[in-house]
């Protein structure tokens, strides 16, 4: 999820998956690998919204216990300011494991956001910094048996149900609650030949809500945004997300707090299934032809009303 500015200005697009920078990431464990531990950090182009992860994992025991700390910075722009929102996260997350395809997994977390207008003029420079603290909690139960033949090639079922509560200290004091189910089945028709199927849906309510953004693909290199669809302003939203994959559409093709989507894709990796032996080059080897066919809805509210709901769909096909 991407930190709305204090004054609610939804940024667009928004920017899940990193643009052009360099990645450099490190970590340490011992010989029998029941401590881990990670850390990272990612410029930017402009080296001023860098992102930091640090991670300590503790998995001796059956219990898997890790603490992650976070920090990356946001820039969002309106006709009049510029506001770059410093985020840093804490995590605590608890991992407990059923057997090797299911487990329960809990996480408690703390999240400080400041937003700092840059000086634009006589008025940003007069602007405060605005401050948000929120504590969170979020549960899930994930089951996992898929088995991996390749890159972007699985076989098996995953599925994961999940909820989270955040609350905003002074002077909001308000919460937001999200409710969720993501499932995924892939089906092996030949071979290394995929049939891949997704079903997700998810709503927030509370004081505050989640927007999610319908529209576009995931890891999208240059998103655009519809800014013709219109934000319901009196939801009071507090974070915004993607609802993705709608492919064929821009982001912000629907709106709202709750979403739903199904995705089809056929995964054809054209030289790996042709061949009788190994490839060695890896681009070969990955390279995918893949049908898809996308079905997916946003709303406002916890129950789809007919005048609000929208279904968008999409065929077609990628490489």
């Amino acid at each position: 999820m991407r930190p709305i500015n204090p004054l609610q200005v939804l940024s667009s697009p928004i920017f899940l998956n990193p643009g052009f920078n360099a990645l450099f990431k490190v970590g340490v464990t011992d010989l029998l690998e029941d401590y881990r531990i990670t850390g990272g950090v990612r410029l930017n182009l402009d080296l001023v919204n860098n992102e930091y992860l640090l991670s300590f994992a503790n998995l001796k025991k059956r219990l898997d216990k890790e603490i992650v700390f976070h920090r990356n910075s946001v820039e969002t722009y309106s006709a009049f300011e510029i506001v770059r929102v410093y985020s840093h996260e804490l995590f605590y997350m608890v991992k407990w494991p059923f057997n090797p395809v299911m487990a329960v997994k809990g996480t408690a977390s703390y999240r400080n956001d400041m937003a700092v207008y840059l000086s634009t003029d006589l008025y940003s420079l007069q602007e405060p910094n605005y401050y948000r603290n929120t504590f969170g909690g979020k549960a899930e139960f994930i089951y996992d048996n898929t088995k991996s033949l390749g890159v972007n090639l699985y076989h098996g079922t995953r599925f994961k149900f999940f909820g989270e509560y955040y609350y905003f200290t002074a002077p909001l004091n308000h919460n937001l609650e999200v409710l969720g189910f993501d499932f995924r089945n892939y089906q092996r028709i030949h071979r290394t030949l995929i049939w891949a199927n997704r079903f997700a849906i998810s709503s927030s309510f509370g004081d505050n809500k989640l927007i999610y953004y319908m529209g576009g693909v995931d890891n999208w290199l240059f998103p655009t945004f519809n800014v013709s669809t219109p934000v319901d302003q009196e939801q009071n939203y507090a974070y915004q997300t993607l609802a993705t994959n709608m492919r064929g559409f821009n982001q912000n093709i629907r709106n709202g707090n709750s979403f739903a989507v199904i995705n089809s894709e056929i995964r054809f990796p054209v030289f790996r299934y042709l061949a009788n032996k190994p490839i060695k080059s890896d681009f070969i080897n990955n390279f995918q032809i893949v049908g898809f066919g996308d079905v997916g809805t946003a709303w406002t509210g916890f129950i789809p009303i007919r005048r609000k709901l929208s279904v968008h769909h999409n065929i077609g096909a990628t490489t």
